[in-house]
């Protein structure tokens, strides 16, 4: 150092680019709303509409091949990785129906052999011969609404199938399918931790390949939310939580995303797909897309509802509004999804995802080893245990990076 000369402040440049850069694209999966229901729950905040007359099937299946065929510019050349009808209520379409949407799909698309397809299905849509029919269109994969098999806590939640309808929807859908998913909720109105305990023991004596356990939430613009029943608490709440995670190691099951559990090789393909942070092409009212290209990340939501959808299929756009998502914003939205995996995801995948280095979101990572919330090494990153627990805290600390 020349004598009178001051020591220089190492300063920490973020030399990332302005837009991102993608090698291959991630892999793209399809999704497909069906928007109606047999009756509105209230605590649900997902785009679905009280059916209170006879549905438009054939005009939704045709609006939906438009949509489709409109999107084709966008993902040509590309294949879809898995199929997943989402609602709403999608069991309540005919299986006529549902194998139209499926062929038309494979006219337009690459479909590989094997591809995870996923019907959601409510008790009391359940017919033996009906869901036998579904098999052979085409899907391999069930996701049954059945939230509990207590039915003083089904009436509370406002559902329309009691707990004889939710039995017999298990057995059918296990002799007609056999790879099932059973959604239960827990830390319901009046819920105890041995009324949550005899829900699992009764799910468990089906054995069904995979189980996704959610915690009732107050979502905004719902019944629940405006009208707030009585729930257990915290504490309680936490001791159903525990008493989940170990009751499933027990019998076998991996929990492998916050809400989700399965048997060895029922791990759901499609949503592990988005918490991956892969592409995925949303069709139908109010579906959401998320479209990398070369140097951009494409987002998009059609019309939420049902006829107007339609009436904007006719008109040759659905699209309801469309952004980039940027550089400021990149980081917090692959960490929300990969941080929900209680591996997490190899440290290589945010460059091929995000599009960026990791050094964009360095400082968060950092802040979050600090709390003791994430772990990592070259190779991985991943919530800590603690990080599980407050999942919230630690994605909400990459969102403060994405407003710097």
């Amino acid at each position: 150092m020349k004598a009178g000369s001051m020591p220089q402040a190492t300063i920490a440049i973020d030399a990332s680019p302005a837009l991102p850069r993608f090698t291959a694209l991630p892999p793209l999966a399809l999704y497909i709303h069906i928007p109606w229901c047999l009756k509105k729950c209230p605590y649900c905040d997902f785009n679905s509409h009280e059916q209170r007359q006879a549905l438009p099937e054939s005009r939704y299946v045709d609006a939906l091949m438009i949509d489709l065929e409109s999107a084709l510019p966008s993902i040509w050349g590309r294949r879809f990785s898995s199929i997943f009808f989402g609602g709403g209520t999608p069991s309540l379409f005919t299986p006529a129906s549902i194998d139209a949407i499926l062929a038309g799909v494979r006219a337009r698309m690459p479909v590989p052999p094997g591809t995870e397809v996923t019907l959601e299905a409510n008790p009391g849509t359940f017919e033996a011969q009906k869901f036998a029919e579904f098999r052979s269109a085409g899907i391999n994969r069930l996701s049954i609404g059945i939230q509990s098999f207590n039915p003083d806590h089904l009436k509370a939640l406002g559902r329309v199938h009691d707990d004889a309808e939710a039995r017999r929807a298990v057995e059918i859908g296990l002799a007609a399918i056999g790879n099932v998913n059973l959604d239960l909720m827990y830390a319901l109105p009046g819920q105890t931790l041995g009324d949550m305990r005899e829900d699992l023991r009764t799910a468990l004596a089906y054995a069904p390949p995979h189980l996704s356990c959610y915690h009732l939430t107050l979502e905004p613009n719902t019944l629940f939310a405006k009208y707030p029943p009585p729930l257990p608490d915290d504490d309680a709440a936490a001791d159903m939580q525990d008493a989940i995670e170990s009751t499933l190691a027990d019998a076998g099951y991996r929990h492998y995303e916050t809400s989700a559990y399965a048997k060895a090789g029922f791990e759901c393909r499609h949503n592990r797909n988005y918490w991956e942070f892969g592409d995925y092409l949303g069709i139908g009212a109010g579906a959401h897309s998320k479209l990398s290209f070369p140097n951009r990340i494409r987002r998009l939501v059609r019309v939420k509802q049902p006829q107007q959808y339609l009436d904007r299929i006719d008109a040759g756009n659905a699209i309801l509004e469309e952004h980039d998502v940027t550089r400021n914003d990149v980081g917090f939205e692959f960490m929300l999804n990969a941080l929900r995996l209680t591996d997490g995801v190899p440290a290589a995948l945010f460059q091929e995802r995000a599009g960026f280095p990791l050094t964009l979101v360095e400082p968060a990572l950092r802040r979050a080893e600090a709390k003791g919330l994430l772990q990592r090494d070259h190779l991985r990153i991943a919530p800590t245990r603690l990080g599980e627990r407050f999942l919230n805290d630690l994605q909400q600390m990459f969102l403060a990076d994405s407003a710097g």
